[in-house]
């Protein structure tokens, strides 16, 4: 028996797979995309692309063009009228895939003056993560002075739907109706559609493009401080990891000032398999402990990701040093006396002070506090209170 390898089948598709361009003034024109897929497991080549009418135009490939497996490309196709009536035609993909010819059926309207207008005439998404959504208004108007019933609306293009008001729809002389389009792409790349509204036979065509963004991770999960002095600041470093693909932050939000982000700029963009660090800052103003939320908003698959903030405010230690002049007569000791007036004190030293210092690191923050001194001789006999000192705790 002879042996041989076959190649596994290539087949050339194209999204969507016809072109419908409604009404289209003279003189005017109309660009729609078509996705061209190779849908098989081997790269075909795609040697001529022709079409049958001399209204559409076809652009956007450099042929001859070699399609790997799995691969997409996209052609544009532009629909410009030269007389009035529908036109129609066929756009051929000669390759050497399992379908040699791939043909699409392109068909359009040419007008001297719409019925019915969109605004904006075309709508264009820019970049949309696979998986989420972006949606897009348009009015229609009608500009004519008589009434023009819309029967009911197509849409055409992967990823690509479209909300609005209930059809049939008679809209007279300059009314409005707004549509609702909403892009989630399914795969990466280009994507191309339209809605088609029967009746006027208007178009609305609309692009995008789909993109592949990563996960975002921060760690630790939990951040935090410690003990911080009030009136000073402590700093921590948050990790953000991109998983699966590239990330852009667009920024980080903390829901309580005493934490702020520090020396970040946004639009941050990660790459793929990489992190960076982000500086947080905790500037107590209160005692005791207290806690934040950190938001970290991007483009990723998990559009925010938390990061819980933890710290506790102290009360700054402040001491008073004390010092007063040796007394002129024989002494053993001295005691230290404080009030939060002049004349109204406490001792404050537990036994008699042998020397002209002391100090007294029981102080708090804000307050004020009078200090007196008084001289004790070997008999115990204590003297009368010193010239009192005020002191301010800042």
């Amino acid at each position: 028996m002879p042996l041989y390898v076959q190649g596994a089948t290539a087949h050339l598709q194209s999204s969507p797979s016809s072109l419908h361009f409604g009404i289209v003034s003279i003189g005017q024109k109309q660009t729609q995309l078509v996705a061209l897929t190779n849908t098989g497991q081997r790269s075909i080549t795609i040697s001529a692309v022709s079409i049958s009418a001399s209204e559409f135009r076809v652009s956007g490939v450099k042929l001859p063009l070699n399609l790997g497996a799995g691969k997409a490309v996209d052609l544009r196709v532009t629909f410009f009228p030269t007389v009035t009536g529908w036109l129609g035609g066929t756009i051929t993909v000669a390759s050497n895939a399992s379908n040699p010819n791939l043909q699409i059926q392109v068909q359009g309207n040419g007008v001297t003056s719409d019925p019915l207008t969109a605004a904006p005439a075309r709508l264009w998404f820019g970049k949309v993560p696979v998986g989420q959504s972006s949606s897009l208004s348009v009015v229609l108007t009608n500009v004519r002075s008589s009434s023009e019933t819309l029967i009911s609306l197509s849409t055409s293009g992967s990823g690509f739907s479209v909300s609005g008001p209930t059809f049939p729809l008679v809209l007279k002389a300059g009314q409005t109706a707004t549509l609702t389009i909403t892009f989630t792409p399914k795969a990466a790349g280009l994507a191309g559609g339209g809605v088609l509204v029967h009746g006027p036979n208007l178009n609305v065509p609309f692009t995008g493009t789909g993109i592949t963004v990563g996960q975002l991770a921060i760690s630790p999960a939990t951040l935090n401080f410690g003990n911080v002095y009030i009136g000073s600041s402590g700093t921590q470093t948050s990790i953000l990891s991109a998983v699966g693909g590239s990330v852009t932050v667009s920024s980080a939000t903390s829901n309580n000032p005493q934490y702020v982000v520090s020396g970040a700029t946004f639009p941050m963009t990660i790459k793929a398999g990489q992190s960076a660090d982000l500086s947080l800052v905790f500037s107590p103003t209160l005692t005791g402990t207290d806690s934040a939320t950190l938001t970290i908003s991007s483009n990723a698959s998990d559009a925010q990701v938390i990061e819980s903030l933890t710290g506790a405010g102290m009360s700054t230690p402040y001491t008073v040093n004390l010092t007063w002049d040796a007394s002129t007569s024989p002494v053993v000791g001295y005691n230290v006396y404080r009030g939060a007036k002049a004349g109204l004190y406490s001792k404050i030293n537990s036994s008699l002070n042998p020397t002209t210092t002391y100090s007294d690191a029981t102080v708090a923050s804000g307050k004020t506090y009078y200090y007196a001194a008084t001289a004790v001789d070997s008999s115990g006999q204590e003297s009368a209170y010193s010239t009192p000192v005020k002191v301010v705790v800042p």
